[in-house]
């Protein structure tokens, strides 16, 4: 079954039109758990560590190619529903060469800056080994240099569906990730490369999973967006960034939040702690990436129709994809709370004290489930409404105001458990915030 833009959504095509992104955000979620089972399971904790110590200022820069896409598939299909189809095709253009000089400008920072920044972070504990600081300044430098594939791998996922043509997005994106996976168990299982072989196979998978969409796109032009000739124009792409600043902003603050969250479980728990939660965070990133592909797949729809003006089929959308969200969150709390010890165990490579921490983390952390993909999805309804400031405040206030509070407030009470409990108090706060929201601009935009 084609699904396009223009139809009217049962809960079928709404699956159909969606289970691409969500495939997609998922592989890519899986280039960083697959690094860490392999360094967790074929190098030292050390490594280990290191590598859950950097990787959120990785992520920093990689979610340029979220806000990207975010935005500029909220624009361009906006365009697409007003029947401005050459318009479209030049703001997409503009957007993707926009992506390959951003990506190689902020790489060349990252790299610079990556050890001061590595070291700053590990000197807020004193148990911090040398030898972890090493590893993260190794692994973070290597990584750093291919994030301008990765930034447009990520821009290019919502441009698919926008050309309604989701499955291929998909296919990319597979390869990219079985090739990572397959060149983590050369470079890592094999031949003992650590944290530097990692880096390089979630690298070529990268190229791949953006070059071949550039190919896609330079050979194939019968699509509804086709590179055309463009020229800079600094309204449309500042619209685009302004509508996906809150997918910005919530991979911003996330990284953040996990480095705040490091400094606090350094303090507890030492190195473990940092290895506890980057296990209980590669379970989030799966389920969370099953919400943000959702939100890449529904969110140009919606635009369209908003563009459209069919407000009948936006209150359709919402209603729809607030109670498949709903049923998603319950059932991934139950597998995190019940399957917790058993994915921990993947990772703690036989060290029954990091286990242990490990399964009470996530078995309170997994309670969050219930709320978290909710609160993702009501932000990028905002985003795909083109209203790129409410959406920013939700992620804003949820992934860095609300988090960082609850982390540092709750282990006064809690010990040093309390920094697990505090996402449940985040996401309890964001929930409210974004139904509130939601009430307020019902008339504005009637859906």
């Amino acid at each position: 079954m084609r699904i396009r833009l223009s139809d009217h959504f049962t809960y079928k095509k709404i699956l159909l039109a969606t289970i691409n992104p969500i495939l997609m955000m998922v592989f890519i979620s899986i280039y960083s758990i697959v690094d860490g089972f392999f360094i967790s399971n074929f190098s030292s904790p050390s490594a280990f560590a290191g590598v859950n110590l950097i990787f959120p200022i990785i992520m920093i820069v990689g979610g340029v190619g979220f806000m990207l896409g975010a935005g500029g598939s909220a624009l361009v299909s906006k365009l697409l529903g007003e029947k401005k189809n050459e318009e479209a095709n030049k703001t997409f253009t503009m957007i993707i060469l926009f992506a390959v000089l951003l990506g190689v400008i902020l790489s060349l920072i990252g790299f610079i800056f990556m050890e001061p920044i590595a070291k700053g972070m590990a000197s807020f504990s004193k148990e911090t080994s040398e030898e972890m600081v090493e590893y993260a300044i190794l692994y973070g430098k290597v990584l750093v240099l291919g994030q301008t594939f990765f930034i447009l791998q990520n821009t290019f996922q919502s441009f698919f569906v926008v050309n309604e043509r989701a499955g291929l997005g998909f296919i990319f994106t597979l390869v990219s990730g079985l090739t990572n996976m397959v060149l983590d168990f050369l470079f890592v299982g094999i031949l003992k490369m650590g944290v530097v072989g990692a880096a390089f196979a979630t690298i070529v998978g990268y190229i791949i999973g953006s070059v071949g969409p550039i190919i896609y796109f330079l050979r194939h032009k019968n699509g509804l967006i086709n590179f055309s000739k463009t020229k800079l124009s600094f309204k449309p792409l500042l619209q685009s960034c302004f509508n996906g600043s809150s997918e910005f902003v919530n991979n911003i603050s996330s990284s953040i939040v996990s480095i705040v969250f490091n400094i606090q479980l350094l303090k507890f728990f030492g190195e473990k702690g940092v290895n506890a939660y980057g296990i209980i965070m590669y379970l989030a990133f799966i389920f969370t990436a099953v919400f943000i592909g959702y939100s890449v797949g529904i969110s140009p729809i919606i635009s369209y129709h908003y563009g459209a003006k069919n407000h009948k089929e936006l209150h359709n959308l919402l209603t729809k994809s607030s109670i498949l969200v709903s049923v998603a969150s319950l059932l991934m709390f139950l597998i995190s709370f019940f399957g917790a010890r058993m994915f921990s165990s993947l990772f703690a490579n036989g060290d029954e004290s990091l286990l242990s921490l490990t399964t009470k983390g996530m078995q309170i952390y997994s309670i969050a489930f219930l709320l978290i993909g909710l609160s993702i999805f009501i932000s990028s309804f905002f985003t795909a409404l083109n209203n790129g400031l409410i959406s920013a405040l939700i992620s804003f206030l949820r992934t860095l105001v609300f988090q960082i509070s609850f982390v540092f407030i709750l282990p006064i009470f809690l010990g040093g458990y309390g920094i697990f409990w505090a996402v449940l108090g985040c996401e309890i706060s964001s929930i409210i915030l974004a139904f509130l929201f939601l009430f307020i601009y019902k008339k504005k935009y009637n859906y």
